[in-house]
C-alpha cells in the first residue's frame, strides 16, 4: 500500500476549483492549515485498551508524506491510544459518520481520507469523527482484533456522545478507505461480533451504521482477490480457510448488514477491484441495499479530493444522494 500511496502524495497536485459539492481553492487552503493545527477535540475510546502491545515502550511517529507544499498528508503509526478526533458540522442536520483512514494496517494517513473528508461532510451538515485506530502491524497480541474492537467501541461512544455534538444516535454512518474500508465493512456485516469484552454502559448500545461507504476496500481475505498485506499483517502469513471465512466481509453478509456505497477504480494496483465486486454480489444477493460506482482510472488512494483525471471530487456527491435515500440526510 505504501508504494502506491507514494506515488499518489508526492505527485505535484494543483488545488481545483470548486469541486462537486462546493469545496474552492481557497476554502481547501484554509481547512488544511485548520487540521495541520490539529483541531478538533479529542475522544479517547477507552479508559485501558483491551489487548496487550507486544511493544509496550511503543512511540507515535507522524510523518508528512507529501513533497507538494500545497498539500499535506501525514499519516501516523505507534498508536497505542486509539482516539476520534470531532470535527462537528457548522450546521449540523442531525446525521454524523464515523471515518476511518487506511494505510495498509501499518498507518494511519489522517489527512487525505480523514481530515480532509471530513471537511467535505461537514458542508453537507453531517458531523464527523476521524478514527485513530490501532494498527494490527504496530504488534498486539490478536492483531486482527485490534481495529475492528476501536471502530466497534468509537460507533458506539459517537451514539453515547450524540447529544452533546447535536447527532440523531440513529443517523450515524461509518465511511473508511482501503485498510480502513475494511473496518467499516466489518462494522457493515459483524457489528453484533464480539471483539472485546464489554466495560460499560456505552458497550451496551449498537455498533451497527446505518449506512456503510468502505471505499477501495481491503475486504477480501482469499488469496485469489486479496490485498497481499492483509493476511501477515493478521495472522502472520497466509490465511487458513477458517479464517477467510471468518473475516471476510463479503462471507458474512446477513439480513442486519448495513446498506453500503462502494466506491474503487478499475485500475487500482494494490487493492483488487474485485474485493468491491465480491463484496457488492453478496450484498445484491442477501437483497441488502448497494450502489456501486466504479471508474476506469484513479489508481488507489485517491481519496476526496477534486483533482483532474482522478475520481474523487465525483463519488462524493453520489454518496450524498445514496445516504439522503438510506435516511442518513433528512
Amino acid at each position: 500500500m505504501i508504494l502506491s500511496r507514494r506515488r499518489f502524495v508526492h505527485s505535484p497536485l494543483a488545488l481545483m476549483g470548486a469541486s462537486a459539492i462546493g469545496l474552492g481553492a481557497a476554502t481547501e487552503a484554509q481547512a488544511q492549515r485548520q487540521d495541520q493545527a490539529g483541531a478538533g477535540e479529542v475522544i479517547a475510546l477507552w479508559p485501558r485498551p483491551p489487548g496487550r502491545a507486544l511493544h509496550p515502550d511503543m512511540a507515535e511517529v507522524v510523518e508528512q508524506t507529501s513533497s507538494d507544499s500545497a498539500y499535506s498528508s501525514r499519516r501516523k503509526k505507534g498508536i497505542s491510544r486509539p482516539h476520534m478526533i470531532a470535527r462537528p458540522a457548522a450546521a449540523p442536520n442531525g446525521a454524523a459518520m464515523l471515518i476511518i483512514p487506511g494505510g495498509g494496517f501499518g498507518w494511519n494517513y489522517f489527512e487525505h481520507e480523514g481530515y480532509f473528508v471530513a471537511n467535505l461532510l461537514n458542508r453537507a451538515g453531517i458531523s464527523c469523527f476521524v478514527l485513530f485506530y490501532r494498527l494490527a502491524n504496530d504488534g498486539w497480541d490478536d492483531p486482527a482484533s485490534v481495529g475492528p474492537a476501536d471502530a466497534q467501541r468509537a460507533l458506539r461512544l459517537i451514539r453515547a456522545h450524540a447529544a452533546r455534538f447535536r447527532v440523531d444516535p440513529a443517523r450515524v454512518g461509518v465511511m473508511g478507505f482501503s485498510a480502513g474500508g475494511f473496518l467499516a465493512a466489518t462494522l457493515a456485516t459483524r457489528h453484533e461480533a464480539r471483539f472485546y469484552a464489554p466495560l460499560d454502559a456505552v458497550d451496551q448500545l449498537s455498533a451497527r451504521p446505518l449506512v456503510a461507504a468502505p471505499i477501495y476496500p481491503v475486504q477480501s481475505l482469499d488469496p485469489a482477490y486479496a490485498y497481499s498485506g492483509a493476511a501477515p499483517s493478521f495472522f502472520g502469513g497466509p490465511a487458513s480457510a477458517e479464517q477467510i471465512r471468518e473475516w471476510s466481509p463479503d462471507l458474512n453478509v446477513g439480513p442486519t448488514t448495513a446498506p453500503t456505497f462502494l466506491a474503487h477504480a478499475e485500475d487500482d494496483d494494490l487493492v483488487p477491484v474485485a474485493n468491491t465486486l465480491r463484496l457488492r454480489d453478496a450484498l445484491s444477493a442477501a437483497r441488502i441495499p448497494v450502489e456501486t460506482h466504479l471508474f476506469a482510472r484513479g489508481g488507489h488512494g485517491f481519496g476526496a479530493r477534486a483533482e483532474a483525471g482522478r475520481p474523487g471530487g465525483r463519488w462524493t456527491p453520489l454518496f450524498l444522494d445514496f445516504a439522503r435515500g438510506e435516511g442518513l440526510l433528512v
